[in-house]
Parts: C-alpha cells; sequence; structure tokens
C-alpha cells in the first residue's frame, strides 16, 4: 500500500494544494471516454420508483445510499449501498459512489427523480480540480475513475445532479419521508415530521422486494450458481486444509477466492465450522482446525455483482465419510429439509415449512428420548429449541436476511407467493458440552440449507447442483478427492 505523501491532504476535498503543484495536474488530458450503456436491471428499476412514487403521492421520498464507515484510521471498507438504494437505481458494486442520494420530488402528476453524487474528478481549476490527485476517498488517482453526470443519467436512466446542490433540493416545506441512519447529512436536513412516517416509508421498501422480478431472479441464479462452485472448490481443497494448524481459514480463503472472481464479493462472512465450532450458529472466527473424523459446516453465500447474493449450508465429513452417530443426526436434519422442501408452494403459510421441517425434528428426537428438561414437560415444539436454536429459513435477495423491515402480516405471517425467493435450513446442534444428550452426538452441529423461488406451481432449487443426501454427499466428495 503507498503511502501517502505531501499531496495526500484530509479525507475530504483539499483546496489547499500550492499553485505550482495545483498547474502540474491542470493540463494534457484527453477527453473523456464515450458513454457507457444502461445497466442491465435499468428498466426493472424504473417500475420499482414507479411504485415507491405511486405510494406515496405529493410527499418528498429521500433514499440514501450511505456513505464509507471506516475500518482503521484512514482506511475504509469496500462500500455497499443501502438496499433499498441498490433496489431503486439497478446500481453495480464498482460503479457505486458513496454518499449518493436519491430524492423523489413531488409532482402534480408522480414526482421526479433526481440522483444526487459525486461526478468525475475534473481537470480544471474549479473547487474540485485538485480532487482528482489530492483526495484520498475520492479522487480519481487513489480510488478509481467515476463516472459523469451524463453518463451517471444514461446509466441508470435517472436524472443525475452534483451532490452539492442536495441542500438546496431537500429544502421547503414539502412532507418528507427519509430512510434514515445511512446519511448524517441527510438527518440532519430533514428533521422527522411524523413519529411513524419514516418506518413506513422503510418497511415499504421492504416489502417492496419480496416478490422478485424475472431480472432480480436470474441475478440470484447466478449468485447461487457462483455459490456452489465455491463448494466444489472448498471440497477439492480439504485434504490441504487438514494439514494446517487453521485449516478452517483455508477453506474461508477458498471460498472467499471464488467469491471475489465472479461477484463484487460476499452476501455474509464465510462460516467454516470444524468440529465443535458447528454448533455456534454463525462461527465467523475460523481459526481452528479441519480434523479428519469430522465435520465441516460451511455455511456461504456469493454476492454478484448487482448486490444479490446466495446462501448455501452443507456439512461435510472431512474424511469423505460419515460416522454413524454423524449420519444419524444428518439424515434426521436431512428429513426435516425435505419436509420443508415439501411445503413449499403459493398460497402456503410462510410458516408452513417451518413448521413441517420442526415436526420432523422434534418427532425425531422423540424417538430418540431427548426431550429437553425430561418427560415431565408437555410435549411442545418450543423445548426443542435447546438443539435447533433458530428458525428454519428466511427470504433472500439483495439482503441474505432480506425484506427484514416488512411489516409481520406481509412476511412471517402471510402467505407464500410465486416469485418469493427464500431458504429452507434445519439444524441440529448439540453443544460438546451438553449433558442431556448421549456423549457420541456431543459437539456434532449439523445444518443443511438450499435457496429456492416459489413458482406458480411449487418450488424451484437453485442450488441444486449440490447434493443433499448423505450417500450424494459422500460420492460427490469421492470425485472431487
Amino acid at each position: 500500500m503507498e503511502r501517502q505523501d505531501g499531496l495526500r491532504g484530509t479525507r475530504s476535498h483539499d483546496r489547499r494544494v500550492p499553485a505550482a503543484v495545483a498547474e502540474v495536474f491542470r493540463h494534457g488530458w484527453a477527453d473523456p471516454d464515450p458513454g457507457l450503456p444502461p445497466a442491465p436491471g435499468a428498466v426493472y428499476a424504473a417500475k420499482r420508483r414507479a411504485a415507491l412514487s405511486e405510494r406515496f403521492p405529493g410527499e418528498r421520498i429521500v433514499v440514501p445510499a450511505g456513505g464509507f464507515k471506516v475500518r482503521s484510521n484512514d482506511f475504509d471498507y469496500a462500500f455497499r449501498p443501502h438496499s433499498a438504494f441498490i433496489h431503486l437505481t439497478a446500481e453495480q458494486g464498482t460503479q457505486a459512489v458513496p454518499d449518493s442520494v436519491l430524492v423523489f420530488e413531488p409532482t402534480g402528476t408522480g414526482h421526479e427523480v433526481t440522483l444526487f453524487t459525486r461526478p468525475r474528478s475534473p481537470r480544471d481549476a474549479g473547487p474540485y480540480g485538485a480532487e482528482f490527485y489530492s483526495d484520498r476517498q475520492h479522487g480519481e488517482f487513489w480510488v478509481g475513475r467515476r463516472r459523469t453526470l451524463p453518463e451517471t443519467a444514461d446509466v441508470l436512466g435517472i436524472e443525475a445532479a452534483h451532490r452539492d446542490g442536495l441542500e438546496q433540493a431537500l429544502g421547503g416545506g414539502v412532507p418528507t419521508r427519509v430512510v434514515r441512519g445511512e446519511d448524517a447529512r441527510v438527518d440532519a436536513l430533514v428533521p422527522p415530521s411524523a413519529p411513524d412516517a419514516d418506518a413506513e416509508l422503510l418497511a415499504f421498501l421492504s416489502e417492496l422486494r419480496l416478490v422478485k422480478d424475472e431480472w432480480e431472479i436470474e441475478q440470484l441464479r447466478a449468485a447461487v450458481g457462483h455459490t456452489v462452485a465455491g463448494f466444489h472448490d472448498v471440497v477439492g481443497e480439504l485434504p490441504h486444509a487438514t494439514r494446517l494448524a487453521r485449516g478452517e481459514r483455508w477453506v474461508e480463503g477458498t471460498f472467499n477466492r471464488r467469491a471475489r472472481l465472479e461477484g463484487y464479493g460476499l452476501g455474509f462472512d464465510t462460516i467454516a465450522a470444524a468440529g465443535a465450532h458447528a454448533c455456534v450458529l454463525h462461527w465467523m472466527r475460523n481459526d481452528g482446525p479441519v480434523r479428519e473424523g469430522e465435520l465441516l459446516l460451511l455455511d456461504a453465500g456469493v454476492e454478484a455483482d448487482s448486490f444479490y447474493t446466495g446462501d448455501v449450508t452443507r456439512t461435510l465429513p472431512v474424511g469423505g465419510r460419515f460416522t454413524d452417530a454423524q449420519r444419524r443426526v444428518y439424515d434426521l436434519v436431512f428429513a426435516a429439509q425435505s419436509a420443508g422442501i415439501a411445503a413449499l408452494r403459493p398460497g402456503a403459510p410462510y410458516s408452513a415449512f417451518h413448521d413441517a421441517a420442526t415436526r420432523v425434528i422434534t418427532e425425531g428426537l422423540d424417538a430418540w428420548g431427548l426431550r429437553p428438561g425430561g418427560t415431565a414437560l408437555p410435549h411442545e415444539d418450543a423445548l426443542y429449541r435447546r438443539y435447533t436454536v433458530c428458525g428454519t429459513g428466511h427470504m433472500l435477495g439483495l439482503d441474505c436476511h432480506d425484506c427484514a423491515a416488512a411489516r409481520s402480516e406481509t412476511y412471517v405471517g402471510g402467505v407464500l407467493a410465486e416469485g418469493h425467493v427464500l431458504t429452507v435450513e434445519p439444524g441440529l446442534y448439540f453443544q460438546p458440552d451438553d449433558l442431556t444428550v448421549p456423549e457420541e452426538l456431543r459437539g456434532i452441529g449439523v445444518r443443511i440449507e438450499d435457496d429456492f423461488v416459489i413458482t406458480a406451481d411449487g418450488s424451484l432449487c437453485l442450488s441444486s447442483g449440490l447434493p443433499r443426501g448423505a450417500d450424494e454427499v459422500e460420492a460427490w466428495m469421492d470425485a472431487l478427492r
């Protein structure tokens, strides 16, 4: 990493560059490149903006992309816009500009939509003339070229304006709803007008993502396809991982390489949990060994350039064969997932797949004589949370846990519809110190997760490129080792 020298300036626009230095950079630049093609999803994003406009007539709507988040001193995390902003613009990963703000200004017939953003760093003597070589956060020499405002308008199909005009655009007495907590400047410029107004906006934006259109489903197909490829990569690398003190890190790195190669990166931090670590739902330390004879629980997802993500889990016998105790647990989780999958169809309650999977788990555990709290307690599914802990799935899309701000009656209390995309992921987790289970089961954690789109007559598995059953998993691993 290059050390920043005397041209570094501050984390914002540096207008104090010596005149002689500025003169060196001011001349001899070629004309801008020709225009860029429209973003692949721009047509679909326009329909979503129209739906938002129709929902809130006469009101100004403000949706910020958000900005950089500091990782360490003057280094930032990779930028990812707010999911509602992505959904309404179809912005792509490498082109997203921090601190952009989408403004819907009400008119007599709907809204005029403007994207306030940073344009390409100028090469002139204007107020931002030094930005492209002196600003380490936004300058082109530091972070690469941005689009010009006309290019942004052409690519996204939205009128584009300089972010400097945002304050004027947000003035006046127009009723305004804001996606808050993403842009401090926007929050300061627009005080909350009504207690529930902004929450209602956020809920609608979340619910707008519940049913995926055909372009979104194609993006999810691609993201899940790349995720499947990453799992194939990992199985091929397991023999090497077993020779390392922190083999989980090798597994993590193998999958993450695929994510960066094929997409924008990861949909979430990779869970590479070997041995008893598989009993930790979100094990992301990934600092343990991967041992022959133990299980590896890999929960991972590639985020496509469009920001749509896959989310798949497989629990793999590191040596290629399940032990009797491991297979016993795996087969019960597999049966539960199969029951949940069978419940996926349009018109079914959203909870149906969870209820079906949970029923299989509870009946199986009861048959093994594992009733948490003992037989004196009534037979209730909730008691088995000791071994299952969490739910059996979630919506999937721009966020791994998508549409989280939707109202209960439209999501967990609603019904499945054609175009919903969701995961089915039952699991059993027997903690290594749990004295309520037989010793041979302690430290075994199993989760199986696949991604599904609800179709007109049932569901389609997007992650079918990976085996699910124990025999198929063993055969697959044999073929790749």
